[in-house]
């Protein structure tokens, strides 16, 4: 925070929006307390229904509030668009079964049998778990992996090589993009890929600016994607699509796995999970264009010790 003259006070720090937290907030519940009286005091005046003045009161009340909390509505993504992008990430029966790697829970992912050929694999997002990668080691690979949260993998293996940063859209100290990372790593290599990205909502970002040319290396993609519902939100709703968009152009969707972890969210006859694991395929690699129409797939497994979270028909239907 800029330094201030010692003949502020208290007062022209308000004003000038630098109160604490709890100052704001007791700001926002008493504009609330006089926007109820307020406007309850003029709807006497008025000859409107009691239930139009309760409408009214409340919305010029929500106004007040989150004026006083510096919120802003965005705008709602329209039910057809959200329901379009769901029928574009149908997933496909790819004519190839689907096997489980890694834990028989958080971690464990459902990929193609389509393996054979792939050299390396790239695991942006570590954490405290390295089953999956560690299925990938012992099957031939190596695995880049990179996370700037923690100093390394959960498990060793000679095959596990490890950088301490995060993946992002820009390449600086801290974070790398897609494309850095394999050229740092690879080079011109035009080896078979395999991605698998847990990177708690920088997703969108870092596959936005990944190359086509990159992507396309990407024999299979394994992504989590966070924060779903927002597609309700059209502003994100914008990002992830166009992100999607991207990924559709040279992969298709196999499989979907709702993470129990977090619950869906119901909306306009729409449920959208918070996290789902998305499981794409090159589409060179497909076999079948039919869809799947039958969900969990008996390998999904529940990633936490709760209620099992199944794919929606929505999303399958």
């Amino acid at each position: 925070m800029p330094s201030l003259p010692a003949t502020r006070t208290r007062n022209s720090l308000v004003a000038i929006g630098w109160a604490p937290r709890a100052r704001r907030r007791a700001s926002a519940k008493l504009a609330l307390q006089k926007a109820l009286v307020q406007n309850t005091i003029a709807a006497h005046d008025r000859p409107f229904p009691p239930t139009l003045i309760r409408r009214k009161t409340l919305k010029a009340a929500g106004v007040r509030v989150s004026a006083a909390l510096g919120w802003h509505a965005a705008a709602r993504t329209p039910v057809a668009k959200v329901r379009a992008l769901m029928q574009a990430l149908r997933p496909l029966d790819p004519g190839i079964e689907l096997m489980r790697l890694g834990p028989h829970g958080d971690g464990g992912y459902l990929v193609p049998d389509d393996l054979d050929g792939i050299r390396y694999a790239f695991s942006p997002g570590v954490s405290s778990e390295s089953g999956f990668e560690a299925a990938l080691a012992e099957r031939g690979m190596h695995v880049f992996l990179a996370d700037a949260s923690v100093d390394g993998p959960a498990t060793s293996h000679p095959r596990f090589m490890f950088d301490k940063r995060f993946v992002g859209c820009l390449t600086d100290e801290r974070y790398i993009t897609l494309d850095d990372w394999h050229a740092a790593k690879l080079g011109d290599d035009p080896a078979e890929l395999l991605l698998q990205m847990d990177v708690e909502g920088a997703e969108y970002e870092t596959l936005l600016a990944a190359s086509p040319k990159l992507l396309a290396k990407f024999r299979i993609m394994i992504v989590e994607l966070h924060s779903l519902p927002q597609l309700w939100n059209e502003p994100f709703f914008a990002v992830a699509s166009r992100m999607f968009a991207k990924v559709l152009q040279s992969h298709a969707v196999v499989h979907i796995h709702p993470n129990n972890c977090c619950g869906s969210v119901k909306s306009a006859g729409l449920e959208i999970p918070r996290i789902a694991e998305f499981t794409f395929l090159r589409r060179d690699r497909l076999r079948s264009m039919a869809y799947r129409t039958t969900f969990p797939h008996p390998l999904d497994r529940p990633n936490v010790a709760k209620a099992p979270l199944h794919l929606p028909p929505c999303w399958y239907t």
